[in-house]
């Protein structure tokens, strides 16, 4: 088999470990929607949902995707997972879509930012950071398994983050803001920390200097941008929720949001970091001068093994901190 072949084809099965992850979520998430509607129809529990929030769930994602495909932001396949996960999370909760937007949008625009600068120093940089349906999905599908979850707890609808009143959907709301805050604190340190950062990169499990690039590779300056990047996240959720919400007054404070968004960016963005360097191979190409993700007799290893491709990294990230840090969060939460 020759190099080139043996690159497609373990490029394919990270692909395809990718949607199977994915897809066994999704099933499981989707067969507990069916039961509670079937359910739910059968006891005559079943509240109806606005018209309005219907057309705003279908119309305002529809358009918003429409302008990223037609800006290069999104390939087609792309466009049509976006419009999947816009409509679910809006639908679920209008909170959840405005996290959404602030990661989709200032991620978008971070990508763009500086793109002759990240070309040549990124084997794998597109033109213009067009993104497809597998980058959708790896960032997205966790937050549209937790938004459908929360649609079968409590229904469409916004509601105040407070453990005491309503656990479960508390839970479910921070799992999903932690996930898309990990997204977006790792897309804001990958785009901002090799492009500004005055020092070298240094490896996170050995913390030696490492090319610019280099999986695992965290800077000072990326970790602050990781940091903003959920706190960008976590200000539109919160900002949505002072907007939206009745009776905020009776709830906990909930300016904690803002806190948890920026700390699940932080460690979102070392998380990614540390799979990166164990999981993803990196190795530099001395004929190009650039960092790559492939084995050849031309490439110097520098850290990882080729076990996962940057999108299921992304993956894997999001779902650990979704699993494991709103219960970190509950213990230090605010109670009446």
């Amino acid at each position: 088999m020759r190099f080139e072949d043996e690159i497609l084809v373990k490029e394919y099965v990270n692909m395809m470990t990718d949607m199977i992850v994915l897809c066994f979520t999704l099933a499981i998430s989707l067969s507990f929607w069916v039961i509670s509607i079937t359910t739910s129809t059968y006891y005559g529990t079943l509240q109806p949902v606005s018209p309005w929030r219907w057309l705003f769930s279908v119309l305002v994602p529809l358009i918003l995707t429409s302008r990223a495909l037609r800006r290069k932001s999104l390939d087609h396949s792309g466009a049509l997972g976006a419009l999947l996960v816009g409509f679910i999370l809006t639908m679920a909760n209008m909170s959840f879509f405005a996290a959404l937007l602030a990661f989709f949008v200032t991620s978008t625009n971070l990508t763009k930012w500086k793109g002759d600068v990240k070309k040549r120093i990124d084997s794998e940089y597109k033109e213009g950071g067009q993104r497809n349906w597998v980058q959708v999905f790896c960032n997205g599908g966790v937050p549209t398994e937790l938004a459908l979850l929360y649609m079968i707890e409590v229904g469409p609808g916004e509601m105040p983050v407070d453990f005491g009143k309503q656990y479960s959907a508390s839970w479910m709301c921070l799992s999903l803001l932690g996930a898309l805050a990990c997204s977006a604190g790792d897309t804001w340190a990958s785009e901002v920390g090799p492009v500004i950062s005055k020092n070298k990169p240094r490896l996170i499990t050995t913390w030696k200097e490492v090319p610019i690039g280099t999986n695992g590779g965290i800077t000072t300056v990326g970790l602050l941008a990781s940091f903003l990047g959920g706190a960008t996240v976590g200000t539109a959720y919160f900002m949505t929720q002072l907007l939206l919400v009745s009776e905020l007054h009776l709830a906990v404070p909930q300016w904690p949001i803002i806190v948890y968004g920026a700390v699940a960016g932080l460690l979102g963005s070392m998380l990614d970091s540390f799979l990166g360097a164990n999981m993803q191979y990196s190795g530099y190409d001395e004929s190009t001068g650039r960092v790559v993700n492939y084995e050849s007799p031309a490439v110097k290893r520098i850290c990882g093994k080729p076990i996962l491709d940057n999108n299921g990294v992304n993956l894997f990230s999001s779902i650990l901190i979704a699993l494991f840090l709103p219960g970190f969060a509950w213990g230090f939460w605010p109670r009446h």
